[in-house]
């Protein structure tokens, strides 16, 4: 069949296109889908209007195969006041403010091209911030990559590492934490997910519905290139094979941070007028997708003249101006007559702003080139009536094997101090020091607690609060059990803000899969989305945003589900935060929470015995509530000198881990008796803290903690410069903080 369209030579240089069955599967439809549009139309679309069905239905733009059960989330309480559909989410933070947060994936382009890939990824979540009229004031950063001891993975580390300092450094928001792993699973696919916080007016946030009829669409920023093109709709939604990286490079978007600062600065001066009624970044599938969702959003229609658009090559056909991906663009609704307003903001900030289109009143989405219509399409068949799917789930036949540990088959270590500073060194417990340090932490003045602790705490300028950050996933956990791996997700993120004094407020997701299409998986993601939400529910901190990136697969080998859950909290008096470190000799060092004779999953028992089995540690999520409420208290009632939460490498890790910062302290602890010694010392029970206080305060948090039910038990107290546990360890801080500062330098060195 043809589309009837114009032939070679025509006006613009626009080519015929036949389009068949075969033109849909290459633009990443389905034939079921394809003949589904052909059903809907009654007619074959233009090549054009093909390749928008085939962006806007892509797994990335439509959420076809998880969109029903994210509607399972909790996503709404009185602190919300966005939550998911918008560009980010928003919450109330006091003082006639709102925190505006988001992370998203950038997964596939990084592995490609991890400079480039990750650079491009930071961008793109700060504009879906300053989009929302929020100021940006903090990034934080979730990776996750293969065995750093073979193949491409020192390579990917240091390009991804390398384009995210880039990004953010140029253009001045800090970057103040994250999370690093590693893990063979993520040898052939890694993951870089960029979370992004900003503050604006809680009355001035702005969305993305088009509205009022006549109203001009405006293009602003960064002209339109070649690059990009395709990364929503086959590289974010396709498996990858391990033959095409090269083939796939030009699908990577190049990003110029100095101009998306003058495109910041632009937007956030003309939201500060009556001239625009709303925006959209131009992310994936570019102005294709920002047109269309903006237009369903407000239940409008739009007219799009192609050739008015600001190109940077010559040539370039419509297809090439829909679905590039070019960086640093922007669409938005004015209202009519303030063009000339607009403009005039952006030239101030050297950008062009070009009128395009206008809003529509009659729910069609028409694009022109040259005077010629080149799309025609009811908006709400391309948007609402994307497919969407309910996949076959099926829990893997082996889930019973892996969950599997007989302690007794784990011989307990004859050098337990060998042992810990094994810990110490190894990849995924030492310090991300040569990664933070390749990032502006300081620039505007608000961080306040430095990479390398529980949470990153940036100050709400003009305010006393602070909000605290924290992005967390053991994936480890979440192989092993993908419901409970997923709820501690949300549980350690959660006390991770805690620890530094924060009440936790909401969550924004980056859910990582494999190919939806396989039951296994699906099963993976159903479980994650269960355990997030019952989570979610118990602590009242519910999902305003987030991101699903599937398809993180190469020749049929899938990543662990990864369930990357970012937390924000609020202090409301910036001076009670809390760090981890030892503060003064004498302090008394206790632990809130029990620990239990478990080792499923841990660090330990990958390191030293090469094992990923078991079942993960046992949480019960009415605890970990009374738990964050005796930290919390005994913060407001300034009884505590420090606080860390106790994680991955156990308690033995988490006591040094004290003594790393401010005046490097040792302690002297007893040891347990009643437990096999390795998982006192190592294994990774739940709702756990490590608190020190005055010895005249110990009586009083162990009042609160009675209180509330909590288990306190006390462990020793802060001395001296050796680090001694019993009988089983005695050796120095200097010892055990060389080891751990350059494991990771070590394993990265050229």
């Amino acid at each position: 069949m043809t589309t009837g369209v114009a032939g070679q030579g025509t006006a613009g240089g626009r080519v015929r296109h036949e389009v068949t069955e075969t033109t849909a599967l290459e633009q990443g439809l389905t034939l079921e889908e394809y003949r589904r549009i052909l059903a809907q139309l009654g007619r074959t679309p233009t090549f054009e209007e093909l390749a928008i069905f085939g962006v806007m239905w892509s797994e990335h733009c439509s959420y076809k195969s998880s969109k029903a059960y994210l509607r399972d989330l909790p996503t709404t309480g009185p602190q919300v006041l966005q939550g998911p559909g918008e560009n980010a989410g928003a919450v109330d933070i006091g003082d006639g403010l709102a925190a505006v947060f988001k992370i998203e994936s950038h997964n596939h382009p990084s592995f490609v091209e991890p400079f480039q890939g990750a650079a491009t990824g930071v961008g793109g979540i700060l504009r879906d911030i300053f989009t929302m009229g929020a100021r940006p004031v903090a990034i934080l950063d979730s990776l996750r990559f293969g065995d750093l001891r073979s193949g491409r993975t020192p390579y990917l580390v240091r390009g991804v590492v390398g384009g995210i300092g880039h990004y953010g450094n140029c253009i001045g928001v800090a970057t103040v934490g994250g999370d690093l792993f590693f893990d063979a699973g993520y040898d052939r696919n890694i993951l870089v997910n960029a979370f992004t916080i900003g503050i604006a007016p809680r009355d001035r946030l702005f969305r993305a519905s088009a509205a009022g009829p006549g109203n001009p669409l405006m293009y602003v920023g960064a002209r339109t290139g070649r690059d990009g093109i395709h990364g929503a709709s086959l590289l974010a939604s396709a498996a990858l094979d391990a033959t095409e990286g090269e083939g796939k490079r030009p699908a990577v978007q190049v990003g110029d941070p100095f101009c998306e600062k003058l495109l910041l600065e632009a937007c956030l001066e003309l939201m500060a007028t009556d001239h625009i009624v709303a925006i959209q970044d131009m992310g994936a599938a570019g102005l294709t997708s920002s047109s269309v969702e903006m237009a369903a959003r407000g239940g409008a229609g739009l007219r799009l003249e192609l050739d008015r658009v600001p190109m940077r090559e010559e040539g370039m056909t419509p297809y090439e101006i829909l679905l590039s991906e070019s960086q640093e663009r922007m669409l938005l609704v004015a209202r009519r007559g303030s063009e000339e307003a607009v403009q005039a903001i952006f030239r101030r900030w050297d950008l062009e702003a070009v009128v395009i289109g206008e809003v529509t009143d009659d729910g069609i989405y028409r694009v022109r080139w040259h005077g010629e219509d080149v799309v025609a399409l009811p908006v709400a068949v391309i948007g609402d009536d994307a497919p969407v799917y309910q996949r076959p789930a099926t829990e893997p036949a082996d889930l019973g094997a892996r969950q599997t540990l007989d302690l007794e088959r784990v011989p307990i270590p004859q050098d337990l101090q060998a042992t810990l500073l094994a810990l110490l060194e190894s990849p995924n417990l030492c310090s991300r020091e040569w990664v933070y340090e390749q990032y502006d932490q300081l620039v505007g003045a608000n961080t306040v607690v430095r990479p390398g602790g529980d949470a990153a705490l940036v100050r709400v300028d003009g305010t006393r609060r602070a909000l605290a950050l924290a992005v967390d996933c053991n994936s480890r956990f979440t192989r092993l059990d993908p419901y409970l791996g997923a709820m501690m997700a949300v549980v350690e993120a959660a006390r991770n803000c805690v620890v530094v004094g924060a009440r936790p407020l909401a969550v924004t997701d980056c859910l990582n899969y494999g190919n939806p299409e396989n039951p296994e998986v699906m099963w993976q993601f159903q479980q994650g989305i269960a355990g997030i939400r019952d989570a979610c529910v118990a602590l009242g901190t519910p999902v305003v945003s987030g991101n699903v990136s599937f398809y993180n697969e190469t020749d049929g080998q899938s990543i662990p589900p990864t369930p990357t859950i970012a937390m924000v909290g609020l202090l409301e008096d910036v001076e009670l935060h809390v760090t981890p470190w030892w503060k003064a000799e004498g302090d008394v060092i206790a632990l809130l929470g029990q620990t239990r004779e478990e080792l499923g999953g841990s660090e330990y028992l990958a390191v030293v015995h090469g094992s990923g089995a078991g079942a993960p540690p046992w949480i019960d999520l009415e605890t970990e509530k009374r738990l964050h409420q005796v930290v919390l208290t005994a913060v407001r009632d300034r009884l505590l000198h420090s606080a860390h939460d106790v994680a991955e490498g156990g308690l033995a890790v988490a006591l040094v881990e004290c003594s790393f910062g401010g005046p490097q302290l040792g302690f002297r602890v007893a040891a347990e008796g009643g437990m096999r010694p390795d998982c006192w010392l190592f294994g990774e029970s739940q709702s756990r803290i490590l608190v020190s206080v005055r010895r005249k305060d110990v009586t009083r948090l162990r009042e609160l903690a009675a209180e509330h039910g909590v288990p306190l038990t006390t462990l020793g107290e802060v001395r001296g410069r050796r680090v001694v546990i019993g009988d089983l360890i005695d050796v120095s801080v200097e010892t055990c903080h060389d080891r751990w500062r350059g494991g990771l330098a070590r394993l990265l060195r050229p």
